[in-house]
């Protein structure tokens, strides 16, 4: 026999003999429990390939602002590989906050007051070393909002700083009230339907640079936020576009999906203990208006938006808030390219309540939807510490509207 052939025997004798002594199975006398674990290793791999790695679905009926992704954004029509052992929507939301890293930012504060009394805490990073942007006047600026109770300290956060950075930009983080360590002056704090404080934070950022493009980025409940903020100004925004990652399209369907008894031990419960913490440090203003002991009995999101959010901004029932918090009755009235990146098996955001055909209905909103990814997750790669899915389209998107953003209708 040739020499080769030999060596080949003899490597993988060798290797069998090495993975059998590893594993362990017990059936190893026969060679049956390295087949098996070959076996089931070549089929997950199939069922990864077949069901998990997906291209996401892009919708979007402007075929101009399809072709604009395709060209300058194009980690949208490619596919994504969650990582392969963490794809599931509810593992890779919890995993998320411990695996990804925290990259170092250096913010200045800004506290800005309101028409009301009130303030808002807004931290900049000014890049000023910017390469590409040595200008500060004209230095592109991100504005980003966080979710329900997340501050510019959030992991996501900080990434989308290290991802603009790099681009050469400026970015600016709007707080909500009292969430961020800075102490309420009157008792209100804010909900995802009120858009005065970003109104006022968009207004109050654009005219100290007028001459800078300028676009903002929502995450959860900062996405829902951004999307009513522009369903109700339509054109009339100094925005050039927006990303939205994760919304809650319509709040109905998220907490009745929070409420399912796996998800409430998991989320819901956790969650409105988070939202209690972030007022229970203002007890003492905000019992001026409301019964705190009740507030801090809620179990969930819904009965702590029955007892203390929808009582704040005035509505007459929790109903009448969700329906205006709900952003899929405002999509058709948002007049600036926006994309959006959801994930189908995201708990916080059914598949099913993604307003597919109501997005096919305005030229200006593109949709990304991933098959996997859960809320804020969208995990890829062995071990996903550096750079997540939503990241690279962050990253992309942003560059896209800053350095080409004049192509997105004119192709």
């Amino acid at each position: 026999r040739p020499a080769c052939a030999m060596d080949w025997q003899v490597l993988t004798r060798e290797l069998s003999l090495y993975l059998e002594s590893q594993v362990r199975v017990g059936l190893f006398g026969s060679g049956v429990g390295l087949s098996l674990v070959l076996g089931f290793g070549v089929a997950y791999a199939c069922y990864y390939l077949s069901s998990i790695a997906k291209k996401p679905q892009l919708v979007a009926s402007n075929d101009h602002f399809c072709r604009f992704l395709e060209e300058y954004c194009p980690v949208v029509t490619e596919t994504y590989y969650p990582t392969i052992w963490c794809w599931e929507g509810r593992v890779q939301t919890l995993l998320r906050p411990f695996i990804t890293s925290r990259p170092q930012v250096q913010y200045r504060n800004e506290l800005i007051k309101t028409a009301d009394g009130g303030q808002i805490s807004l931290d900049w990073f000014d890049n000023n070393g910017s390469l590409y942007y040595p200008d500060a006047s004209t230095r592109p600026t991100v504005l980003l909002l966080p979710g329900l109770t997340g501050t510019s300290k959030e992991s996501y956060i900080l990434h989308m700083i290290h991802q603009s950075e790099t681009l050469g930009y400026r970015c600016v983080v709007f707080n909500n009230r009292g969430i961020a360590g800075e102490d309420l002056l009157t008792p209100r704090t804010y909900c995802a339907a009120n858009t005065e404080d970003l109104e006022a934070v968009i207004h109050h950022v654009h005219s100290l640079h007028p001459s800078a493009p300028f676009m903002a980025a929502g995450v959860s409940m900062g996405g829902m936020l951004l999307l009513n903020y522009l369903g109700k100004t339509g054109r009339d925004t100094p925005l050039m576009a927006a990303a939205i990652f994760s919304a809650g399209w319509n709040v109905f369907e998220s907490v009745e999906s929070l409420e399912k008894p796996l998800n409430w031990l998991l989320f819901n419960y956790y969650l409105t203990t988070c939202l209690q913490s972030s007022i229970s440090r203002h007890r003492q203003m905000l019992e001026e208006l409301f019964d705190m002991d009740l507030v801090m009995k809620a179990r969930t999101v819904r009965e702590f938006d029955k007892q203390f959010t929808s009582v704040m901004f005035g509505y007459r029932t929790i109903d009448d808030y969700y329906e205006d918090a709900s952003p899929c009755r405002k999509l058709k009235s948002v007049g600036i390219p926006v994309l959006c990146l959801n994930s189908v098996d995201d708990v916080f955001s059914p598949g099913h309540a993604i307003p597919v055909e109501t997005a096919k209905q305005n030229a200006n909103v593109a949709l990304v939807l991933t098959s996997c990814g859960g809320h804020i997750g969208f995990l890829e790669g062995i071990w996903p510490r550096k750079c997540t899915y939503m990241d690279r389209v962050f990253k992309q998107f942003v560059q896209a509207v800053f350095e080409h953003g004049n192509k997105i209708f004119s192709m």
